[in-house]
């Protein structure tokens, strides 16, 4: 089925329904609930019938599963866009690499003593 959603998962959740709800107020709720799946349906039927008439003929040319959000895959997507041009040759320097020298590691200051208070800024607080 949709998102997940088996058939019994779907009996039961109906099944817990019926016991919290009761067998009295049980049928006013599944009216209320089919007239609200009515009333969407025709909400999707409407929305779609207004986009047909403002797209007119376009709307039969439109390929709606390229649209589909499913099919965007970031991954997939790169990987077409890195195989999609040709292979750079690596540039050759036109002088000798030098060797930078190391850098000396930061200086780590030392632990505060016992008794000693740590510097305070103002306008940090």
């Amino acid at each position: 089925m949709f998102f997940g959603i088996t058939i019994e998962k779907v009996l039961l959740v109906a099944l817990i329904a019926g016991l919290i709800i009761g067998p009295e107020r049980l049928p006013r709720y599944a009216e209320a609930f089919s007239g609200w799946v009515k009333r969407s349906r025709d909400w999707v039927t409407n929305a779609k019938t207004r986009v047909r008439d403002e797209m007119g003929e376009d709307f039969n040319d439109v390929d709606w599963r390229t649209l589909d959000p499913r099919q965007y895959d970031p991954r997939r997507i790169i990987r077409e866009a890195l195989l999609d041009d040709a292979p750079v040759q690596p540039v050759k320097p036109s002088r000798p690499l030098v060797a930078t020298p190391p850098v000396a590691p930061a200086s780590v200051p030392s632990p505060f003593r016992a008794g000693e208070r740590p510097p305070f800024d103002p306008e940090a607080t």
